[in-house]
């Protein structure tokens, strides 16, 4: 049944309030998980998961345990239900919960990780000097020559779809590039309500300390094919997967090669566990021969549990 199947994870921006309920009160597997979870955080995770606040569940420090942890417990639905990833990846944030699905983190370590890969996030740009910006309708290699010959720090954070790029940096390149990106005929160049410079080199300071949690966190080889972010290549070794994670960080995300890669490879069937859509929707613009689905509530899982 799940034969050549991949598990693709959801990054931030993917939360809602709400999300993961119905699975909580359905299945047993995911309300082991939740309450796992809510035993490991030094803050009421289900309650802010299920209830809010929205400004408190969308700060990256929140963010990030509260969609780890929802992805966790689709994943053990699935499993039950017998569907079982073939291979693993996921976007940015949603790496940690491939490194979960692939055996090389036990949950509760990519728990605390991720709580505190937030919090450096967070603490990374108290000025806020940083910032983002989603890019539509233009050339991967134009967006990065527009970044290279600008002053100050900008550069493509995420390679999401083909004509979809992100891009990072300080505030005030990031709005010269904005401008000099619409002149050369972008569609769309859309401000994003981020904390911070994301995968750009103003997170230098919150790599350092992440790089010194991860190092102190027990890693196995991965069990499963597992595509890192960062190289858009196959990492099974515990160390370079370490490593990878951590370059991660002020690095681009590598997303359409990691789905080009998987395709090569013979994948045809993607599963986007976690919440929202934003991972289908991108697999649609990157190759629409690929199956794709996704699992975020109890109709969601329904509708994937027919088709595959």
């Amino acid at each position: 049944m799940s034969n050549n199947l991949v598990f693709m994870f959801s990054g931030q921006g993917s939360q809602y309030v709400g999300m993961g309920k119905e699975l909580d009160e359905n299945y047993p597997a995911a309300r082991e998980v939740l309450d796992r979870a809510d035993e490991i955080m030094d803050f009421d995770l289900k309650d802010m998961i299920f209830n809010g606040p929205e400004d408190e569940l969308n700060n990256t420090k929140n963010t990030q345990p509260a969609i780890y942890t929802v992805s966790a417990m689709i994943k053990a639905v699935l499993n039950e239900k017998g569907l079982q990833a073939s291979a693993a990846a996921g976007h940015s944030l949603g790496e940690y919960s491939a490194l979960y699905a692939a055996g090389v983190l036990a949950f509760e370590d990519g728990l605390k990780l991720v709580r505190r890969r937030g919090e450096l996030m967070d603490q990374a740009d108290p000025e806020g000097k940083g910032t983002m910006a989603a890019v539509i309708g233009l050339e991967d290699q134009i967006v990065e020559e527009i970044c290279a010959d600008l002053d100050g720090i900008c550069q493509v954070a995420n390679y999401n779809s083909p004509g979809q790029v992100v891009i990072s940096g300080e505030v005030d390149a990031v709005k010269k590039a904005e401008e000099i990106l619409e002149e050369k005929g972008a569609k769309r160049v859309i401000p994003l309500s981020v904390s911070g410079a994301f995968h750009s080199p103003l997170m230098e300071p919150a790599k350092k300390e992440l790089k010194n949690t991860i190092e102190a966190v027990e890693f196995n080889d991965a069990q499963l094919p597992l595509i890192a972010n960062v190289t858009a290549n196959y990492v099974k070794n515990s160390q370079e997967i370490k490593d990878a994670l951590i370059e991660q960080l002020n690095s681009s995300v590598r997303w359409v090669e990691t789905i080009n890669r998987f395709k090569e490879d013979g994948y045809e069937n993607f599963v986007e566990v976690g919440p929202g859509r934003v991972l289908k929707g991108l697999m649609r613009r990157i190759d629409r021969s690929l199956n794709a689905y996704n699992v975020e509530d109890e109709k969601s899982l329904n509708k994937t549990l027919k088709k595959i």
